[in-house]
């Protein structure tokens, strides 16, 4: 079984879709190892995307990550981070194939509802970013 990070980003929490987006998440087979809703500062949005600190987007994505709450989670199943990509779909909403998530939830390439780690070295910084070994059941 691999473990991946997912986050129901601000966007999509204040629309109240965290719940539709959990259902989806049972339905396509994931376990739920970990989850946590968070208010994240603008300084732990800036350490969670450091990765991108030189990129023109930057600001914007912290400033958009610490504007609401949102849920982290670890999930898990077999081939979990290719599986929870295909599941939310293009990063641009309007690219996306139906059924995903990004394309029924998010409205812009900034507000896409959902994030997820794009390989498993990304998936075990972001997993321990927000989850201590103890917390994941």
């Amino acid at each position: 079984m691999e473990r991946t990070f997912a986050i129901i980003k601000p966007d999509a929490f204040a629309a109240g879709h965290a719940g539709k987006i959990l259902s989806r998440i049972y339905e396509e087979g994931f376990t739920v190892v970990g989850l946590k809703k968070l208010y994240l500062s603008k300084i732990e949005a800036e350490g969670f995307y450091y990765v991108h600190r030189s990129r023109p987007f930057f600001g914007e994505l912290t400033e958009f990550m610490s504007s609401g709450p949102c849920i982290v989670m670890v999930l898990q199943a077999e081939g979990a981070i290719k599986k929870w990509r295909d599941l939310m779909g293009a990063t641009n909403p309007a690219e996306a194939a139906e059924g995903t998530l990004r394309r029924q939830f998010g409205s812009s390439v900034g507000e896409n509802a959902t994030h997820g780690s794009d390989a498993p070295d990304t998936a075990a910084f972001e997993i321990g970013y927000f989850f201590s070994g103890l917390e994941l059941l």
